[in-house]
């Protein structure tokens, strides 16, 4: 069986009387997607922030 032919069994089994639109939906699907990207932003962020330690290499022991 081709994609194609499930993707229009898939279609053919929505509601006639669905309120939402194809457009609606796709509106929908990538404001969840760049919420997903901000937050992973986001914990990028911290755990770069989390992972610096400002101690090491302030001081170099030039002694021989």
């Amino acid at each position: 069986m081709e994609i194609g032919s499930l993707a229009d069994i898939a279609l053919a089994q929505m509601p006639a009387l669905s309120t939402a639109k194809p457009s609606d939906i796709s509106i929908a699907m990538l404001s969840k997607q760049l919420d997903m990207t901000q937050e992973m932003g986001a914990d990028m962020i911290k755990a770069m922030e989390h992972s610096v330690q400002p101690n090491i290499g302030g001081n170099i022991d030039v002694y021989a």
